[in-house]
């Protein structure tokens, strides 16, 4: 009876840690990123009553007659299967969709979670919202360069949120008609386009076109100081339509003092058509654009590079957001607000780039939801309020048989 009273009491104290857990999950249920815990019960050793025996050549063997002596905790692990993706319509939200963790850095060192709520602090940094721990990715330090090098050590992401941005015209594009009533050698028909230089300045680009055969047009570039390829021959077939390779380049035309001198671009002709239509050359695109400031910040998905939009509409990479995997994400231990640290059985971390080596990728505009499942857990309540009350009852019962035994002196 004592033996039941002790295996009874072992009972009592595991079912509430696990009511422990399931009140733990519960409040955790809306909290982004959270990953719920289970609970593994094993039991106690047994004492042995009877040892087991061999079969001989005239008897059987016997088996050993052993009786347990409660249970015991066998662990509580975090469960990290995927959570919800739940739209925000935020760009600087971020969820993991599939395996890693986005790295913050603490006072402590490195952290790990699955929490991305991001904005970007006084000084520049990206960071956690809640806790201001600045996020850890790869720093583009040249704005020049293309692509980031992901082999790197990781660091803070800072965002030069003061720039300004400006991109020349390298390519000129004409659509529109001339006029195929236009004598031979009659006066010219002049368009003028605005081009930029690096600085954002504009300039006037000057063109004339001159009627010079039957299928054939010239143009010169007539503004000052132009150089290079400042004229060029127009071909046109029997419909009007301009031949194939009426593309031109090296059209240099000065830019400001301090911007690259000169603007060096292209002209694209194959748009323009000689039809009995009055004329309208024009230019239909260019792809230079004046000055522009920061307006906005873009998180590409999937690759989870950083960007900044600017007013112009120009988009410029400045740095990428890493990623990181363990080995066994179980053995991560827990540090608080929905962040962990490496245990000893976790592994080293897996740095590298999100969406790569079999790290998830990092969707922008959504956030992870809490991959707690209410029904579960309160089918865990229910099971541990009647393993609390069964172990009860047996320390009831095993005190009434005692009562049954002290009475019998009587």
């Amino acid at each position: 009876m004592l033996r039941s009273m002790f295996t009874a009491i072992s009972s009592l104290s595991l079912h509430q840690s696990f009511l422990d857990v399931v009140s733990d999950n519960l409040a955790n249920a809306n909290s982004p990123g959270f990953k719920s815990s289970r609970v593994l019960f094993q039991d106690q050793f047994a004492q042995t009553m009877n040892s087991s025996s061999s079969p001989t050549g005239e008897f059987g063997g016997t088996n050993p007659v052993q009786i347990g002596l409660g249970v015991q905790l066998g662990y509580i692990a975090p469960v990290f299967t995927q959570g919800m993706l739940e739209g925000t319509g935020r760009n600087l939200d971020l969820a993991v969709q599939g395996d890693g963790f986005l790295i913050y850095k603490t006072t402590n060192g490195l952290r790990y979670s699955r929490e991305g709520s991001l904005q970007i602090d006084s000084s520049g940094y990206i960071v956690n919202g809640a806790t201001g721990f600045r996020v850890q990715g790869w720093q583009l330090e040249n704005a020049s360069n293309a692509t980031i090098d992901t082999n790197q050590p990781i660091g803070d992401i800072s965002i030069p949120l003061e720039l300004t941005l400006a991109r020349a015209t390298s390519t000129v594009t004409f659509g529109g008609n001339l006029n195929s009533t236009t004598a031979v050698g009659a006066d010219a028909y002049t368009t003028t386009v605005g081009v930029h230089d690096s600085l954002g300045d504009l300039h006037d680009l000057q063109i004339e076109f001159t009627r010079t055969g039957d299928s054939t047009w010239d143009w010169d570039v007539t503004t000052a100081g132009a150089t290079g390829t400042t004229n060029g021959t127009i071909t046109f077939d029997a419909n009007g339509h301009a031949a194939a390779g009426s593309t031109y380049t090296n059209i240099q035309i000065p830019s400001s003092a301090g911007a690259t001198d000169p603007v060096v671009m292209g002209l694209d002709m194959t748009g323009v058509t000689m039809l009995a239509n009055p004329y309208s050359v024009s230019v239909t695109t260019q792809d230079g654009l004046a000055a522009g400031s920061v307006s906005d910040i873009f998180i590409a998905p999937t690759t989870a590079e950083v960007y900044l939009l600017y007013s112009n509409g120009l988009k410029e990479l400045r740095g990428q957001i890493a990623v990181s995997k363990f080995t066994n994400p179980t053995g991560l231990m827990r540090d608080g607000h929905s962040m962990y640290q490496t245990g000893l059985n976790s592994g080293e971390p897996q740095i590298g780039a999100a969406n790569e080596g079999g790290r998830g990728a990092l969707v922008s505009g959504y956030k992870e939801a809490s991959n707690v499942d209410l029904a579960q857990e309160f089918t865990n309540m229910i099971l541990a309020q009647r393993g609390f009350q069964a172990s009860s009852r047996v320390i009831t019962t095993s005190d009434e048989m005692m009562l049954e035994l002290v009475n019998l002196k009587r």
